[in-house]
């Protein structure tokens, strides 16, 4: 792997668990950790209160997807660029233009992790 490369990916995609994720986030999107602590122990929680592993899914498959996008330098450039623009946007053309266009990074990012890509 070339450093610095927009192209490549930063690190393989690491399994769906949350062990395998924190230090993928660690490693990639260190500003990230306190969240994904936070989101960790909540899904937990809920998933104790309720007896349920639904939330556990949920917070494992959404930072997957986080992973997928921020391990490659070029798509989390895209990605930060379009939530500024929808952020900051007045013109509705404008907007929807970038949500359809995060909307598919979020789906090629889910498909990707649904496959298993590394």
């Amino acid at each position: 792997m070339t450093a610095g490369d927009p192209e490549r990916p930063l690190i393989p995609q690491p399994p769906a668990t949350s062990a395998a994720l924190r230090q993928a986030v660690a490693k990639i999107a260190p500003a990230a950790l306190p969240a994904f602590n936070r989101e960790a122990d909540a899904a937990a929680d809920e998933a104790r209160q309720g007896a349920d592993l639904a939330p556990l899914r949920r917070f494992v498959t959404a930072w997957a997807v986080y992973v997928q996008i921020q391990r490659q330098p070029r798509v989390a450039a895209r990605f930060r660029e379009l939530e500024d623009l929808v952020a900051v946007a007045e013109d509705e053309a404008q907007v929807r233009s970038a949500a359809a266009e995060l909307g598919r990074i979020l789906d090629d990012a889910h498909q990707a992790v649904e496959r298993g890509e590394r």
